[in-house]
């Protein structure tokens, strides 16, 4: 009998490790995770708010996403700038999108590049920039009279299949898969991005009693494969190539996908989730998020966890514990659907704290950073008791982003004071910008109420200054009455990978 309870004693201990093993003590204010929003612009879900509003009326309405995630302390937007074979900048690829002007390759009046603008107004805000595109997808509609004769509709017929009401790149073609590629490519080139994203529309969504005609292609092809994994080939080919090039281009940009939430289910494939999906990314999709991390294609993964923490079908405490399980060489991010706060038949949502609630549990995950929220109307004068929820609890202090594993270095530059002068209630510093070291942004660090100066602790986080292109040296004003706050403070570098250095250590004597 002794035996048997030190034998389930000793069982349980073991079953208990195995329980913890994905999970980390719960911190209230982590120092670092990503917290970012999507901001659509398709359709004009987010922004512009309307495709007909002034150049001036479409600036001050972004201005006012970041400032609104600014104060809610998140760190990062992830902004459309391709939704549907159009573009939010000049290029010869695609015209520029009626979302923006209001017709299809007309230019904004007076002109001006957004995609320049937006990622300027972000990073002086101390948001990464994540230029999100969705590759495939090439009208919302088939209204085709309205097209730029630009569009690639009108320009390469052949490389469009219609399907559920709207037309799709092909995803087998060769010149498909070069030409999107290209597209990438050119805004890695041209913009200072932070990241490439791709949200969830790879194959379209299964509609009933359709089917998608890529037969010729599959004939000419398919070297042998079933349908379903010749379909996922193209998709993974296209994954791997877009991964490669940017990289070759600027190793710091990141490449993020935000796949469906369900990658299979148990009943289809014991490696499934627990869940009763209509559709997943590998059976109908097409699309293997498994295959992207295994072979490192990928820095960050989000998958779309746009259910209830119990919804009966699918999960999202289930849901969360399977991709935090399947995810090895990523960075894991949560995908969550605010825009269900209040306007959902699952009646979950109607509790202000189901958002808070799955922030919570995600955070007991240790390979877990952070949450990806759509979108960035949710929380733009409305839903006010859930982001004030936030505010007071998950989200009180800032943080800074984790830096994707692959992109982990140590930072040898701390920054150089060059001079600094001290007044009544600002220190005025210029720091020494290295020439042969990109750094995005200087961070200020000081204590409140004489305690210790510490730089992991997120409530001493002040400021987040943006660094220009090109200067010499880099300008930071610190306010603060002294007889307020600790006497000195601390400064560090973030680099371009969003790694940072050491501190160096200002004295306001």
């Amino acid at each position: 009998m002794i035996k048997n309870k030190t034998f389930l004693l000793l069982h349980y201990l073991i079953m208990l490790s195995t329980l913890n093993s994905n999970a980390q003590e719960k911190v209230t204010n982590p120092k670092n995770e990503f917290r970012a929003v999507w901001i659509a612009t398709v359709a004009n879900i987010d922004w512009p708010k309307s495709n007909t509003d002034a150049v001036e009326k479409e600036k001050a309405d972004y201005i006012e996403i970041l400032d609104t995630y600014k104060k809610l302390n998140y760190n990062a937007v992830i902004v459309q700038i391709r939704s549907v074979g159009d573009a939010f900048y000049p290029t010869k690829l695609a015209p520029w999108s009626r979302y923006l002007t209001g017709k299809e390759g007309q230019s904004p009046n007076p002109y001006f590049d957004p995609l320049e603008w937006m990622i300027s107004e972000a990073h002086e805000r101390g948001f990464e920039f994540h230029a999100w595109f969705n590759p495939y997808r090439a009208t919302m509609d088939l209204k085709t009279e309205i097209l730029s004769p630009d569009h690639d509709y009108n320009k390469h017929r052949d490389w469009m299949i219609k399907y559920g009401g709207k037309y799709y790149y092909n995803p087998a073609l060769p010149e498909v898969q070069k030409h999107l590629v290209s597209v990438v490519d050119e805004v890695v080139r041209n913009y200072d991005v932070d990241a490439i994203h791709f949200d969830d529309y790879f194959y379209p969504y299964k509609v009933v009693g359709e089917v998608f005609n890529d037969s010729t292609s599959y004939a000419k092809y398919g070297n042998g494969l079933s349908l379903d994994n010749w379909r996922r080939s193209n998709v993974n080919n296209l994954v791997k190539s877009v991964s490669y090039s940017i990289k070759n281009i600027k190793p710091w940009v990141q490449f993020g996908i935000s796949p469906f939430g369900v990658w299979r289910n148990k009943a289809v494939d014991p490696k499934g989730s627990d869940t009763q999906a209509g559709q997943t990314n590998y059976d109908d999709l097409y699309a293997d998020p498994l295959a992207w991390m295994e072979n490192s294609w990928v820095d960050y993964i989000v998958p779309q966890l746009y259910w209830s923490l119990d919804h009966p079908k699918a999960s999202y405490s289930k849901l969360l514990k399977w991709w935090s399980e399947n995810s090895k060489n990523t960075a894991v991010y949560i995908g969550n659907g605010t825009y269900k706060i209040n306007s959902d038949p699952d009646k979950k949502w109607n509790n202000p704290n189901e958002i808070p609630n799955q922030i919570n549990i995600s955070r007991t995950y240790k390979n877990v950073g952070g949450n990806v929220f759509f979108s960035a109307k949710s929380f733009v004068n409305k839903n006010k008791n859930v982001a004030q929820l936030l505010l007071e609890n998950q989200y009180k202090f800032p943080a800074l982003p984790y830096v994707v594993p692959k992109l982990k270095k140590t930072l040898y530059y701390c920054p150089e004071i060059n001079n600094f002068s001290n007044d009544a209630s600002n220190l005025n510093l210029s720091i020494k910008n290295p020439t042969d070291y990109k750094v995005r942004y200087v961070m200020v660090y000081r204590a409140k109420n004489n305690f210790e100066n510490d730089i992991n602790n997120p409530s001493q986080i002040i400021q987040k200054v943006a660094v220009a292109k090109n200067c010499d040296s880099i300008s930071v004003s610190i306010s603060g009455k002294k007889s307020e706050d600790n006497g000195n403070c601390y400064i560090t570098f973030i680099d371009y990978f969003g790694n940072e250095s050491e501190p160096t250590k200002v004295n306001f004597d």
